[in-house]
């Protein structure tokens, strides 16, 4: 895939997502929503950061089972349980994003939602990803 991350100079600057990402490939994978789950089914982690970690390692474990990087990523979307508390964590959750999923952000968006599939998970990630 090439990805061309579009950031035009009149908008805010973006801090850990591109504005657009125009990317080429032949081959789309849609990731499913993937919270703090461990192999067993079971919700890991009592944190946010903990939750997100262990949610970006699933969503990317899928991805690579496609064919995937994280570089290919296109689109991203964050559903928190409280986006005060994500917000709060950003510094140490982009930290988590760029040691799993490097500098090559998607084009993403954080919604607040008011509960998630699983009682105790605090953040899910979905995406999608454009292949070559």
């Amino acid at each position: 895939m090439t990805a061309e991350r579009v950031n035009p100079p009149d908008l805010a600057p973006p801090a850990g997502f591109s504005h657009a990402v125009v990317a080429t490939g032949s081959r789309i994978v849609f990731l499913a929503g993937q919270t703090a789950l461990d192999a067993h089914g079971e919700i890991t982690g009592t944190t946010l950061p903990d939750q997100f970690a262990q949610a970006l390692a699933n969503l990317l474990a899928a991805l690579r089972a496609a064919g995937g990087t994280p570089a290919d990523l296109a689109r991203v979307t964050v559903y928190a349980t409280d986006v005060a508390a994500y917000r709060a964590h950003a510094r140490e959750l982009g930290r988590v994003w760029r040691t799993l999923a490097g500098r090559d952000y998607p084009a993403m968006a954080v919604v607040q939602v008011v509960r998630l599939w699983d009682e105790q998970a605090l953040v899910e990630l979905d995406g999608f990803a454009v292949l070559a």
